[in-house]
């Protein structure tokens, strides 16, 4: 009977021998250096190897109700063990930040963390919307989880539009408090991850009315529970939204409120603010109301980086030791990996996993500058952020669900398997394309930026680094560039494309109106222009950005390692260009040898990756426990992993299932 040797797959080990670079000098790079690397290695060591954190039964085979409540128990136990690591001397958000993660933390809560939205909204939005008083009052209480906090906007009727946004919430002059009340079914709130029995408070966005006129959405921080029986308050209705296709850990909820009283100071206040007789003082910027929600994002392109990072890691892994056909007839079956196919459906994904990463790593600095230069009242550099956020969260979001598809495809049968975990990793990347903004709305706000900052390009105003390539586009009298398949000639060529995209809506819109549509109706018809537009723009940057960050990197790496990541740049950019050919040859004057030029180089890339592939994905430093897949541990034992996994059925407990006796074989007996 097979059992896990505990040996290396000789396949996969004929991989690491073969590989051209330091794995550890890769790793360092990756996590950011020496100190981050111990302390990551010591906090999965000290989470993974608890007894009380591992898996007992894999969660797939639990009920509903029961993988919420072993969620919830290794939620506390996690949280605990942050705290001793506090009294250890290993402090620091990173601890946070891994547990919340798209690595660590869904290593050890495969189908998500119940406490998530507390940490990563509910403490924000205290911080970002409330006076010191108010972060006084309630941030130290949330912090120590004396009490849960979550955040609740999105309703059942609707999401990204948060004007239409129902929930009311109206001041009584008389007594100094608000009145929240939904009025509908569809004003009910939908969707809050920990809302159902997690949470006992929430920051619940609601349209604030006063003096008989309405001041838009505002955030107030609402008692859901009783802190000690944790019943329902009065005037509250809550409970569980159901199964999803993912996350069902997260205890996402829902939540009404029948005429529900809370005082005035519990509107958060830094930004807008309402005085005692109920005059409404508008905020500096009413983007600032959004400001939880851009952290979010920022977080969310973090995640989807690690989460493609696992799906590759296994993909690649596996196809270096699963055989498959002949390529020589005369040869024994090859790796899967050897085939040229395989290479283009993984290699891609790999690249894009780094550049990803760098890409949140950059666009974290940024909105760190941004947020220093808000508390100091500064608004300028905002809209750029919001409109950098906005499309790198639809971009990296519907490119990871895709690659992690592409992953499990590439593992044929076996990857449909749930134990291959590209199920539980799908269900947390796929609903992220829609939390937090919906992606194609998100385009369409970049979109609204770009057609501002055109006009600024046509005015010669000064315009911000991320659209200065407008300027040049306009220098050239809007002709086709001239194509070069050189990096920066590519860049370059991308810039085009997405500037000629906005110059041909921007028209389009100008030439509805004078037909006789409202500006709104002429945005609304040029729309599906508009979000091709954002998502050119936001390729171009991922372009733009990841290749002054992969060059800053190769400044200081060996000559070995800095080959690796100029390749994985290099697959990357070659494949963005070929997926953009109708529009190269539309804004470049890119010619059919060039394409076939083009596609050979994507090809020798390819090649140039192959021997190291193997070696990339080890050097993400991923433990088994976070990959959760028998396909892709680090030993390759793929088949005895998988016989292994397949006993754990409760179906495979005893020999003969009692459905037999009541129901097949009655039915076998019986005369049709």
């Amino acid at each position: 009977m097979p059992s896990t040797s505990g040996a290396v797959n000789k396949d996969l080990q004929a991989e690491r021998d073969k590989c051209t670079f330091n794995n550890e000098e890769f790793t360092l790079w990756w996590v950011g250096g020496e100190t981050k690397l111990k302390e990551k290695r010591f906090r999965e060591d000290f989470f993974l190897n608890d007894p009380e954190l591992q898996e007992k039964v894999p969660l797939h085979f639990l009920s509903h109700k029961e993988l919420y409540e072993e969620s919830v128990r290794k939620a506390t136990v996690a949280f605990r063990k942050v705290r001793k690591m506090q009294e250890m001397g290993q402090d620091g958000v990173d601890n946070y930040s891994a547990l919340l993660g798209g690595l660590l933390g869904t290593g050890i809560l495969k189908q998500g963390n119940p406490l998530t939205v507390h940490y990563v909204m509910f403490l924000p939005a205290i911080l970002g919307h409330g006076t010191p008083e108010q972060q006084a009052e309630w941030f130290g209480r949330a912090w120590n989880c004396e009490i849960i906090g979550t955040y609740a906007q999105t309703e059942l009727g609707h999401g990204t539009f948060l004007r239409g946004l129902e929930t009311t919430a109206t001041y009584d002059e008389k007594t100094k408090e608000f009145v929240l009340h939904s009025p509908t079914l569809t004003a009910f709130k939908w969707w809050p991850g920990g809302l159902a029995h997690t949470a006992n408070y929430c920051v619940v966005m609601a349209q604030l009315f006063s003096k008989g006129k309405s001041h838009g959405i505002q955030p107030f921080i609402v008692q859901l529970r009783d802190e000690e029986s944790h019943m329902p308050l009065k005037g509250i209705t809550i409970g569980e939204i159901g199964n999803k296709l993912g996350m069902n850990g997260v205890n996402n909820g829902f939540l009404g409120f029948d005429q529900v009283r809370i005082p005035r100071k519990n509107m958060l206040m830094k930004n807008a603010k309402l005085l005692e007789d109920g005059t409404f003082v508008k905020p500096p910027s009413q983007a600032l109301t959004y400001g939880t929600m851009m952290f979010v994002r920022v977080v969310i392109c973090r995640d989807m980086a690690a989460y493609l990072s696992k799906a590759v890691t296994i993909a690649v892994r596996y196809s270096a030791v699963r055989r498959q056909s002949h390529i020589n007839p005369n040869e024994p079956e090859v790796q899967v990996i050897d085939h040229l196919t395989q290479q283009y459906k993984l290699f891609p994904a790999l690249a894009k996993s780094v550049i990803f990463k760098l890409a949140s790593d950059n666009l974290w600095e940024m909105y760190n500058q941004v947020t220093s230069e808000l508390d100091k009242g500064d608004l300028e550099r905002l809209p750029e952020l919001h409109a950098v956020a906005c499309c790198l969260k639809a971009i990296t979001t519907a490119d990871a669900a895709t690659g992690v598809e592409v992953c499990r495809l590439a593992c044929g049968g076996h990857g449909y398997m749930t134990c291959s975990n590209f199920y539980g990793t799908y269900g947390m990347v796929t609903a992220a394309c829609t939390y937090e903004g919906e992606n194609t709305v998100l385009l369409l706000q970049t979109a609204r930026y770009l057609l501002k900052a055109w006009l600024q390009a046509q005015r010669g105003q000064e315009l911000v680094p991320t659209v200065q390539y407008l300027a040049r586009f306009l220098s050239s009298n809007n002709r086709r560039v001239d194509w070069d398949d050189s990096i920066s000639g590519i860049i370059r060529s991308l810039q085009t494309v997405a500037a000629g995209k906005l110059r041909l809506a921007a028209e389009h819109i100008e030439q509805r109106q004078k037909a006789g549509a409202t500006q709104e109706e002429a945005t609304n018809q040029t729309s599906i222009e508009l979000a091709r537009t954002a998502d050119a723009h936001c390729r171009a940057f991922l372009v733009q950005s990841g290749y002054e960050m992969i060059e800053k990197a190769c400044q200081t790496a060996s000559p070995e390692l800095a080959r690796v990541l100029r390749s994985l740049y290099h697959l990357y950019t070659y494949d963005e260009a070929l997926k953009a050919l109708g529009d190269l040859l539309r804004f470049t004057t890119i010619s059919e040898s060039d394409i076939n030029r083009l596609q050979a180089k994507l090809e020798a890339t390819l090649a140039e990756l192959r021997p190291n592939a193997v070696g990339i994905v080890d050097s993400f430093d991923l433990p088994d426990d976070v990959l959760g897949s028998p396909l892709g541990a680090y030993d390759g034992n793929v088949y005895e992993r998988l016989y292994e996994e397949a006993k754990k059925s409760p179906l495979n407990q005893e020999p003969v299932n009692q459905s037999f006796h009541k129901y097949l074989k009655p039915f076998m007996k019986s005369s049709l």
